[in-house]
């Protein structure tokens, strides 16, 4: 049998780091006694040093073309010390504070845990539109009941409204899955149908938005036009939203955010029919 020749050393090869794995979300339902809805549980991959690879017949050589970053500073998991240092982090260096906040709530939301301090929650809800981790945290904090009545409290609702049009992508995905965490609860949902900009903000979020953003957007009008009995005054006709919801459907859409979609449009259909119905009997009795 014939020998390999060759004086170089042999090497075996090392194998080459694994691609960077696409944004990854799973869907979770939370309920409350009067609605039962889906949001989106976020997990983010771990980073991965950008590489370059060098082939030279049979030498495979990786090299980190970065140098090392320093570790991030650590996780602070007793949640009443870690709001305690946020808190007073925030009004000498805000982009501490939310850091900290997004590598200790982010990761792994507890579902137990004591309430967010409401100064802690307004400063939150103040950068949502400047920072990008802020979503993040607001959307961690929102799963847990106690702290999404404090996001309510501390107008997380107008602020997540007033915001949303400055969000793009994941930031909006999760800023609106918040806001229909927050619309659970009686306060939020009414706080979110007092709202002027409620109902265009929404329609414009659906238009701009992928498909877990369609979803969440059309929760949050289903929560403006689904108040059995409540004598809500629109700032847009159900009509002209429906025209709206009709065309976010067409495009890419959850298979959960269709069904929500449908059934606004029924909503929708039997508020348009009893305005007409009104109208009618209006001019009927005015004869």
């Amino acid at each position: 049998m014939g020998r390999s020749s060759g004086t170089g050393a042999k090497t075996s090869s090392a194998p080459t780091a694994p691609p960077l794995l696409p944004f990854q979300c799973e869907s979770s339902t939370s309920s409350s006694s009067a609605t039962s809805q889906s949001f989106t549980q976020w997990r983010f991959s771990p980073p991965t040093p950008n590489t370059t690879t060098n082939n030279n017949n049979n030498n495979l050589i990786q090299t980190n073309t970065n140098p090392p970053s320093p570790p991030p500073p650590p996780q602070i998991h007793n949640l009443q010390e870690l709001f305690h240092i946020s808190e007073f982090q925030l009004s000498t260096d805000p982009t501490s504070a939310l850091n900290l906040l997004e590598r200790s709530l982010v990761p792994n939301p507890p579902q137990e845990q004591p309430p967010c301090p409401p100064n802690l929650m307004r400063a939150l809800t103040a950068n949502l539109a400047q920072a990008k981790p802020a979503t993040k945290i607001l959307f961690a904090l929102c799963l847990s009941d106690a702290n999404r009545r404090v996001a309510v409290e501390a107008g997380a609702v107008s602020a997540v409204v007033e915001a949303a049009p400055d969000l793009d992508g994941a930031p909006a995905e999760r800023a609106l899955a918040a806001l229909e965490l927050m619309c659970t609860l009686p306060e939020g949902a009414e706080e979110l149908r007092a709202h002027a900009l409620a109902v265009p903000v929404m329609v414009t979020m659906m238009a701009k938005t992928a498909a877990r953003g369609k979803e969440y957007a059309i929760g949050a009008l289903a929560v403006v036009y689904g108040a059995a009995g409540a004598e809500n005054h629109y700032t847009a006709p159900p009509e002209e939203v429906a025209r709206a919801v009709e065309l976010a459907l067409q495009g890419e859409c959850s298979a959960r955010g269709r069904r929500k979609g449908t059934q606004l449009l029924k909503t929708l259909q039997q508020l348009s029919q009893a305005e007409i119905e009104a109208s009618e009997t209006h001019a009927h009795d005015g004869n």
